[in-house]
């Protein structure tokens, strides 16, 4: 983190007024080495092919557009407090912590967990859920028809004008869309350097077929986006591929919750094009290739 301070890739964010934790300013090399990565990205993804269109999409949207999605109902974490520093924790990552160090899952859940900041015994209360969405209000005055939420995702902007994607582009399956943007999330326990942050830029195309091509088309982009890491210059071993969970894998999903600061995805969605095509409205198989930390 120093090194990368003092090389001029990040800064901490108002460091001189004390900072936010995990908030991060890119220096005149992280910038560069950002939008070089963004414009592999987009050139290799967009431009290069005549199948995939982009975008740039709001990122502050009504509310309505997130009770539509599922969001609002189900874009949230399961905390816990210890009763001995009352600080909070997601339950999920004290878990995942567990497992990557002993092995296995806890035997008895939570009451085998330490508390991470004394490293005693933790006592924990019942999980409870929290929503990760952060919210604004537009206007004058704080209202219910104001409330607006910062996207935590970049897809449901590419779903939502998927309709006007298709007429103004005369696009039908298969073809893709994407595009590049900051999302955010209300990060409980934020860390990791970069890696877990509340504000974030990902690199997502959503890419639509016929229902019964998807396999086809599915494993055609996990070797399309695994091979651009390679000639990155990232060696093989250092990367895996990661089966998103088939429960959050629908039109409207919801995302992954470690986020970073910057991230790259493609999904594969079928849509029947007997229909209308006002929106994308099958199943749909996802992958991402994550660089491993050695």
């Amino acid at each position: 983190m120093n090194l990368a301070k003092r090389r001029g890739f990040v800064y901490p964010s108002g460091e001189i007024y004390g900072g936010t934790k995990s908030a991060w300013d890119y220096g005149p090399l992280g910038v560069e080495l950002k939008e070089n990565i963004k414009r592999q990205w987009w050139r290799s993804v967009i431009t290069s092919r005549d199948d995939v269109v982009g975008i740039d999409s709001s990122i502050i949207l009504p509310r309505e557009v997130w009770v539509a999605s599922g969001h609002v109902e189900v874009f949230h974490d399961p905390l816990v407090e210890s009763l001995i520093t009352h600080k909070r924790y997601r339950a999920d990552h004290l878990i995942e912590a567990y497992e990557a160090k002993h092995g296995h899952p806890p035997p008895n859940g939570l009451a085998d967990i330490r508390d991470p900041d004394t490293g005693e015994p933790g006592q924990w209360t019942e999980p409870r859920e929290f929503n990760m969405m952060l919210k604004t209000y537009l206007g004058p005055i704080e209202t219910e028809e104001g409330l607006h939420y910062l996207r935590p995702e970049t897809a449901q902007g590419i779903f939502i004008n998927f309709a006007n994607v298709v007429t103004t582009s005369r696009k039908k399956p298969p073809f893709g869309i994407g595009q590049i943007g900051k999302s955010f999330r209300n990060e409980i326990t934020p860390g990791n350097f970069i890696f877990r942050t509340r504000e974030f830029e990902q690199m997502e195309m959503e890419f639509f077929v016929e229902p019964s091509t998807a396999k086809e088309w599915h494993q055609y982009w996990i070797d399309t986006r695994l091979q651009w890491y390679v000639e990155l210059g990232i060696d093989p071993q250092n990367l895996r591929l990661w089966e998103h969970p088939r429960r959050s894998c629908r039109t409207t999903p919801t995302a992954p919750s470690t986020s970073s600061t910057n991230s790259a995805s493609s999904a594969i969605h079928g849509v029947s094009w007997k229909e209308s095509p006002t929106a994308p409205t099958s199943t749909c198989q996802h992958t991402q290739s994550i660089p491993v930390p050695t």
